[in-house]
């Protein structure tokens, strides 16, 4: 029992590093929750120099918006049986019906079924339903808060935001399929390779990853906007215009996300011992078919934590697709950048703030369904054993 209290924290440290925790995730979380309050909220209401107008929102409340205590109850507990399901049963059922070797399909199609089912029941069930119980719950069904989901209507409908998301689902898809499957090739020959031109390889990637987007950028935008002249010697007339085109802007971010990766899975491959794959060597697998059937399965936890981090590199993404791609095939991040320097009105930037909201949205779903394989993952990549 001694030799268990002598490893325990002193008391001082415990406190002080709880409320160093405590501290930094209320300034983390303050603007996320801040924004979210603002955008269901009249303008009147969002830009009040009160604070508690602001969150309660007398003036949408008056308009006859707002939620009732019965609302926030029923809206909570819905959240809160996601949240369980999706850490727990949608993991079984995905890790119990998934067909041997195609874990990643099961998870795409697992995590897509379980975000249109959420979908459905939160914004299409829930609010009939609750116009029923309201109209019969009495003092549970008097709105208490103002709440005004029209902002998120009119920019995902009338200013064209969904184009927005589709071109950054577009995008994010690219970069993570072609980063993941070029970084585990490169990424398991370089751990399995000794060699001086491997070593120097990922020294000439990490340098070039060092190199702020900026610089890249410039390499590139003039042979994007000149493209169709610079290539008509080999293709003619059919020459493309690489500036605005999508696919061409996964090209570039794929080139400065591929060193990171290649890095990322190289030290998840490096924690695989080798013996695994002379195992199935012996018993008749060509390198290949050790790779894709032995290797592979124990790197999932890898694969889907690099791959988390080439998804925010695309989805966040400012600089590149705001210089190479146009006003029609504009992802998201840059969108909402136009709003704010755009808008004047306080509705408008309202609206603003309603797409800035929505953006945050999509990142606490893919980090709820993909939690366990994310820290299992990190983990791995942080002990060499």
């Amino acid at each position: 029992m001694t030799n268990v209290k002598a490893l325990r924290q002193p008391l001082s440290l415990r406190l002080s590093s709880s409320i160093f925790l405590t501290f930094w995730c209320v300034v983390a979380a303050f603007p996320i929750f801040w924004i979210t309050v603002m955008s269901v909220k009249l303008p009147i209401d969002a830009f009040n120099g009160n604070p508690l107008k602001v969150i309660f929102g007398p003036t949408t409340l008056a308009q006859g918006k707002g939620l009732s205590i019965l609302d926030i109850t029923i809206g909570l507990t819905i959240l809160i049986i996601t949240a369980k399901l999706a850490t727990g049963w949608l993991i079984r059922m995905v890790g119990k019906f998934s067909p041997s070797g195609y874990l990643w399909a099961g998870w795409i199609i697992g995590s897509l079924t379980f975000g249109l089912l959420f979908v459905l029941v939160f914004f299409g069930l829930q609010p009939s339903l609750l116009n029923i119980l309201n109209d019969i719950s009495g003092i549970l069904g008097i709105n208490i808060i103002g709440f005004s989901t029209e902002h998120y209507s009119t920019v995902w409908f009338e200013k064209g935001f969904f184009n927005n998301f589709q071109n950054s689902l577009l995008v994010t898809t690219g970069v993570v399929t072609i980063s993941l499957t070029f970084g585990t090739l490169a990424g398991y020959a370089l751990s399995r390779s000794s060699s001086n031109l491997a070593f120097w390889i990922l020294i000439i990637a990490l340098i070039f990853r060092a190199l702020p987007h900026s610089v890249l950028v410039t390499g590139y935008l003039p042979f994007f906007m000149n493209s169709a002249e610079i290539l008509r010697p080999l293709l003619g007339d059919a020459a493309p215009t690489l500036y605005g085109l999508p696919w061409a802007t996964i090209a570039v971010l794929v080139a400065i996300n591929q060193p990171f990766t290649i890095w990322m899975l190289r030290s998840f491959f490096q924690n695989i011992p080798a013996e695994l794959d002379e195992a199935a060597q012996v018993d008749g697998c060509s390198h290949f078919q050790a790779f894709r059937r032995v290797i592979m399965p124990v790197m999932w936890p890898g694969v889907i934590t690099t791959g988390l981090f080439s998804f925010l590199l695309a989805y966040n993404d400012f600089l590149v697709t705001s210089l190479l791609l146009d006003v029609q095939n504009q992802t998201m991040v840059p969108a909402i950048a136009r709003m704010f320097n755009m808008e004047t009105t306080t509705t408008d930037q309202v609206v603003a703030v309603a797409a800035a909201v929505s953006i945050v949205a999509p990142l606490f779903f893919l980090v709820l369904f993909f939690q366990r394989q994310i820290v299992s993952g990190l983990t791995a990549g942080a002990v060499k054993g």
